[in-house]
């Protein structure tokens, strides 16, 4: 089974499955093709992070993230958010894939080529495909500001006569990387390209920025839920965010309370704000600063923070800054029961905005969320690693994986994924019932600056009525909102079947053999 955001992309994993390769190999096809069929939200030119599941082996994590330039100038200010000067970190999924594909290759007995895996995403680059209403809704959210973006235009053009995307740039690029393989894009003529297109629209990296980067593996982070263990991705991701509001969560009794109700959102609502208080307070690369994950996720600390969330019926203040960012999830699993879980991004919609030189690939702005302060636990230096907001999350029980998950939508992402985790593990609901239901988005957005509780409208006016009584500040937003987060879900049941989908708020889709 495989699911993502995109028909094209799912179809590209499936036709890797029943070629025969493995959930890493069709994994990788997908990446490949949303990374052209997605430009919006995912690209070449962005960072990636993989969970890698199988029965009787310990959960593996791949931490595809770009450090900032070396050599930085001097800073008055925030980060930029577009331009040239927020393109400012190296783009590590590309090598991300390449670490994946070498555990397919050691431990999963993989026999796919890297470059037949590419062949689909070459093949949409070159003859185009149809533009998705959602690429189309966000580049005319963004169709003023756009026009002042190095190379974008001419990229990706807009307008009633373009329902057709082709990339002929981004083609050539593919074709180099099949042909030579992933360090192509850090080493070979693609990345001499890519660093004379960025420096051209005035980013900081150099060829010695692409040289020196390189995808981590990394031990998945771990806390019990409900008989079985919930693991994601250490920092420098907000992983631990997630974990610890599921901890919190995990030491509430859910038997009495219905699913949906106010008392259910109150209490997601109420561990999310905990976990994102220590997620703000102390997440960043733990190469530059201690970040003591083990001590935010210890039992007793867990406990503590159960307590507070449970000391009283009225919602807790929420003064924290919101960030925003778009991203793809995507997953398959095999037919031996195993499985991958992938979250790919460009940061904000479209990115830097940069179009590196005639590459075809879109730069990210994940520098943007560097904070300008060195002093800051997140400070803006020289190769170090920015706070990132992608976190896939794996349900492990019994020795063998019974979920992969992940979701689009930055610091929505942990908010989303508690919605779906509960009410798949809680309430026993199937994949697709449970990514139908309606969620919450704490916090500002693009279009609304108040620090308020978005709540989808078909969670019913009882329930909006019942937290307003608690002290929330209820905004009521459309039904599947998009706003909402766009995550995938595949479940792997006892019998060896599996149950997948994605959400239908998207274009996205689940196909199985």
């Amino acid at each position: 089974m495989v699911t993502s955001p995109h028909p094209l992309a799912s179809a590209a994993g499936l036709e890797v499955l029943a070629d025969g390769g493995n959930a890493i190999e069709a994994a990788i096809a997908m990446a490949a093709v949303l990374c052209v069929v997605c430009p919006h939200f995912t690209g070449l030119g962005g960072d990636g992070f993989w969970l890698i599941a199988q029965p009787g082996a310990p959960v593996r994590g791949i931490s595809g993230v770009g450090q900032a330039a070396a050599a930085l100038p001097p800073l008055s200010g925030p980060v930029p958010l577009r331009g040239g000067a927020s393109a400012l970190t190296t783009a590590a999924a590309v090598d991300s894939w390449a670490r994946a594909f070498d555990i397919s290759a050691r431990n999963w007995q993989g026999r796919q080529r890297w470059a037949s895996l590419l062949s689909r995403a070459i093949e949409h680059a070159q003859e185009g495909f149809a533009v998705s209403a959602s690429q189309r809704f966000w580049h005319e959210m963004r169709a003023a500001e756009a026009q002042h973006w190095h190379g974008f235009d001419a990229a990706f053009p807009v307008g009633p006569s373009h329902q057709h995307q082709r990339q002929p740039g981004l083609a050539h690029t593919l074709s180099r990387l099949a042909a030579h393989g992933p360090r192509e894009f850090y080493e070979g003529e693609v990345a001499h390209r890519l660093a004379a297109g960025l420096q051209a629209a005035g980013s900081p990296l150099t060829l010695d920025d692409m040289r020196g980067t390189r995808a981590r593996e990394v031990t998945p982070l771990a806390v019990p839920y409900r008989g079985g263990t919930l693991l994601s991705l250490p920092p420098p991701t907000q992983g631990f965010a997630t974990l610890e509001a599921m901890g919190i969560l995990g030491e509430q009794d859910f038997s009495g309370i219905a699913e949906g109700s106010a008392e259910h959102f109150h209490r997601m609502v109420e561990a999310i704000k905990l976990a994102f208080v220590d997620r703000d307070r102390f997440l960043a690369d733990p190469d530059f600063t201690e970040v003591p994950v083990q001590r935010l996720l210890d039992a007793a600390y867990i406990q503590q923070q159960a307590a507070r969330a449970q000391a009283g019926a009225r919602a807790m203040p929420w003064p924290q800054r919101f960030r925003h960012g778009d991203t793809v999830f995507f997953a398959a699993a095999d037919a031996s029961g195993r499985g991958a879980g992938v979250l790919q991004s460009i940061y904000y919609d479209w990115g830097s905005g940069v179009v590196a030189g005639d590459t075809g690939v879109l730069w990210h702005n994940r520098g943007a969320a560097f904070h300008h302060d060195a002093n800051h636990p997140n400070g803006l230096r020289g190769g170090k690693r920015p706070f990132h907001t992608l976190n896939p999350v794996a349900f492990m029980r019994d020795g063998r994986p019974e979920l992969l998950l992940g979701t689009q939508g930055a610091d929505g992402q942990p908010q989303t994924l508690v919605a779906l985790l509960t009410r798949l593990i809680d309430f026993g609901l199937d994949p697709a019932q449970a990514l139908a239901r309606p969620r919450f988005l704490l916090g500002r957005t693009f279009s609304d600056s108040r620090d308020s509780l978005k709540l989808e409208q078909d969670v019913g006016p009882e329930v909006m009525a019942s937290l307003t009584a608690r002290g929330h500040e209820v905004a009521p937003i459309a039904a599947h909102s998009p706003l909402a987060g766009l995550p995938g879900v595949i479940r792997f049941e006892a019998d060896g079947s599996l149950a997948g989908a994605h959400d239908p708020r998207g274009d996205g889709v689940a196909l199985g053999l």
